[in-house]
């Protein structure tokens, strides 16, 4: 008995698995019809220069510790047109800003004592939506990145110092230009008074002339009584 119960019991099975495959061809239309959201995360006009992963914290100055702002990717990202660099780093998991900051020619970036795999450095942060002044510490797996993060920064702050510094050479020389030719354009505004003064006179000839012209017409006139 048990021998031919077995093969039954083999046989409903593949009936069942065959009637689950079976495709009825019956199509269900979604009730809520998604369309595609375009997302800008404001990285969109910047180039990366470098991008690492590292953990960032930041100094309490009321607690008097160091306080950890989240693990993620740390970049520097270059403008297209303004060629300003900043550093901005989120969360791996919830994408939240931990730092952003514009890296400019005054930031130093140094090793952190004790630890070859850490650095700290001063900056006017906004990543909580309004300017700081944070002191921050990033922390890296390998002691190479951290080396490769610090030399980064450093060859660009030097390099955005540079560009203020052309940059104000650059509006202080457009600031001469710019009144030396007001200074040009004075003596340029009396001419058209000469001009003025000018005709003037081309009208006061013109009537001259008139007059003499009315003068030989009289004459003219008299001659022709007198023959008559």
């Amino acid at each position: 008995m048990a021998s031919t119960t077995e093969p039954e019991l083999h046989r409903d099975g593949d009936d069942n698995a065959s009637q689950e495959d079976e495709d009825t061809g019956a199509q269900v239309a979604p009730i809520v019809k998604l369309e595609e959201v375009a997302v800008t995360t404001g990285e969109e006009d910047e180039d990366p220069i470098l991008d690492l992963k590292a953990k960032l914290y930041r100094f309490d100055k009321e607690g008097n510790q160091w306080k950890e702002r989240g693990g993620g990717n740390v970049k520097l990202l270059k403008h297209k047109v303004t060629g300003k660099v900043r550093l901005l780093m989120r969360q791996s998991k919830t994408l939240k800003i931990c730092a952003n900051h514009l890296v400019h020619g005054s930031l130093t970036v140094q090793e952190h004592s004790g630890n070859e795999k850490s650095c700290v450095w001063h900056a006017s942060d906004f990543a909580d939506g309004e300017l700081k002044d944070e002191l921050f510490c990033i922390r890296f797996p390998y002691v190479e990145n951290c080396k490769t993060f610090m030399t980064t920064m450093q060859e660009v702050a030097e390099s955005q110092g540079e560009e203020e510094e052309e940059n104000k050479d650059a509006s202080d020389t457009a600031a001469i230009l710019e009144k030396l030719t007001v200074g040009e354009d004075k003596p340029v505004g009396k001419e058209p008074e000469k001009v003025t003064k000018t005709e003037k006179l081309t009208v006061g000839e013109n009537k001259s002339e008139e007059k003499k012209t009315e003068e030989v017409t009289n004459t003219h006139k008299k001659d022709e009584h007198g023959v008559v």
